[in-house]
C-alpha cells in the first residue's frame, strides 16, 4: 500500500522587526509628518493650492508657462506684504507693484466677468499696499501709470489711446476707489480689442499693392460701425460697445462697400492709422469721463 504523504499546512512567516528597523520606520513617519508641517507653516501648501486654482480659473493654453510666470510674480512682494528685504528705492518698488498688478489683470479675459473682477481686486490691493512712509490707498498717479502701461503693451498707436486716457485718468493725488479702478481697467482692455477688430476690418478694405484702402469704402464701414454703436443698449458699459461692433459681419461690410462704390464721390486713399483713429474715436465718444 502506497504511503500517503501528509501535507503540512503552509505557515505564513511572521515578520520580525529588529529594534533598528522599528526605529527607521518611526523616523520615516516622523520625518514625513514634520515635512508636511513645515510646508504648512511656511505657506507653501496654501500657495500651491492658490496657484492651481488660478490655473483652473484662467485655463491657459500653456499651464506650465503660466505657473512659471505666476511664481515669478509671487516674488515681487513689498515689505508690507511679506517680501524679504528692503527695495533699493521707492521707484523700484513702484515698478514691481505695477508689473505684478498688470500680470494679475491679464490672467483672465475681460469677458470672463467673475474671474476678471477678482483679478482686478487683487491688482488693486497690490497697488494699494502701504509702505513704511505711505498711507494705504491708490492714488491717481499710480492708476494713470497703469492705464498707460496697459495701452502701451497692447501695441496700439499712441495717438489712438491718448484721447481715452484723458477721459478716464485721475489727478495725481486723487484717491481712486475700486469701482473707478475697475471701470478704467475694463475700458482700456475693451478699447484695445475694439481697435484690433477695427484693424481686421481695415485689412478687408486694404489694397495689397498700395497698402491703403479706398476712402469711400473705409468711410462707409466707419458709418456702419457708428450706427451699430448708436443702437447699442449698453450705455456706459464698454463691453457692450465691443459686442455692437462685433455685429459687423461680412454681409454688413459687403453692403457698406457696395453703397460706397455706387456713390459718386471723389476718391482718395485712407491709411490704416487714420482708419483706426476714427474707429477708436467712435468708441471713446461713448465713454463717460471719470468724475
Amino acid at each position: 500500500m502506497a504511503a500517503v504523504e501528509k501535507r503540512r499546512p503552509a505557515v505564513t512567516p511572521t515578520a520580525h522587526f529588529t529594534d533598528g528597523s522599528r526605529l527607521s520606520v518611526t523616523r520615516a513617519a516622523a520625518m514625513a509628518e514634520s515635512e508636511e508641517d513645515f510646508l504648512q507653516q511656511v505657506g507653501v501648501t496654501d500657495m500651491l493650492r492658490a496657484a492651481l486654482l488660478k490655473v483652473l480659473e484662467a485655463r491657459p493654453e500653456e499651464p506650465i508657462s503660466f505657473l512659471a510666470h505666476y511664481f515669478e510674480n509671487m516674488g515681487l512682494r513689498s515689505p508690507a506684504n511679506g517680501g524679504a528685504g528692503e527695495p533699493p528705492s521707492q521707484l523700484l518698488l513702484q515698478q514691481q507693484r505695477l508689473g505684478r498688478a498688470l500680470w494679475h489683470l491679464r490672467l483672465a479675459h475681460h469677458s470672463q466677468r467673475t474671474a476678471f473682477n477678482n483679478n482686478v481686486s487683487v491688482a488693486y490691493e497690490c497697488l494699494s499696499a502701504s509702505g513704511r512712509k505711505k498711507k494705504p490707498g491708490l492714488d491717481g498717479r499710480t492708476y494713470s501709470e497703469l492705464l498707460k502701461r496697459i495701452c502701451r503693451d497692447g501695441e496700439t498707436p499712441e495717438e489712438v489711446v491718448t484721447p481715452l486716457l484723458r477721459k478716464i485718468q485721475c489727478r495725481d493725488h486723487e484717491a481712486v476707489p475700486l469701482g473707478v479702478f475697475r471701470t478704467g481697467m475694463l475700458t482700456c482692455f475693451v478699447l484695445l480689442e475694439f481697435v484690433a477688430r477695427a484693424g481686421a476690418l481695415y485689412r478687408l478694405l486694404e489694397d495689397p499693392d498700395l497698402a491703403m484702402a479706398d476712402r469711400r469704402m473705409g468711410q462707409a464701414v466707419l458709418d456702419t460701425l457708428e450706427g451699430a454703436l448708436q443702437t447699442s443698449d449698453g450705455a456706459a458699459v464698454p463691453a457692450r460697445y465691443l459686442e455692437a461692433g462685433s455685429r459687423l459681419g461680412p454681409d454688413s461690410v459687403a453692403l457698406a462697400m457696395d453703397r460706397a462704390l455706387l456713390a459718386r464721390r471723389p476718391n482718395s486713399p485712407m491709411t490704416r492709422e487714420e482708419f483706426l483713429e476714427k474707429a477708436a474715436a467712435l468708441f471713446i465718444a461713448r465713454v463717460k469721463p471719470v468724475g
